[in-house]
């Protein structure tokens, strides 16, 4: 089984932002279906029932050289992002 390294993120417009990474093992090859199903389930073990509207941003081998977090989330504390209020048109009426 191959080591791989996924990073993950809430929406944007969550109320509790998270931001992260963490390992997981899959004998599927980088960018196919099989490995980010195995991705998928290794977060939700993780995290359990507050990962179901996380998304899977990138998935990466794991080399030698790059450390990786042991699965601690990285908080985000910018506020969330405002509303866009659409323009009023000045119509010709």
């Amino acid at each position: 089984m191959t080591t791989f390294i996924a990073h993950y993120r809430s929406p944007n417009a969550s109320a509790q932002r998270a931001l992260g990474l963490f390992e997981f093992e899959s004998d599927a090859r980088i960018g196919t279906k099989a490995n980010q199903r195995d991705a998928r389930m290794r977060m939700l073990e993780l995290y359990g029932a507050a990962a179901v509207g996380w998304n899977i941003d990138k998935i990466e081998r794991k080399s030698a050289k790059k450390p990786v977090a042991d699965g601690q989330l990285e908080l985000d504390f910018r506020d969330p992002i405002p509303e866009r209020k659409r323009k009023r048109s000045k119509g010709y009426w």
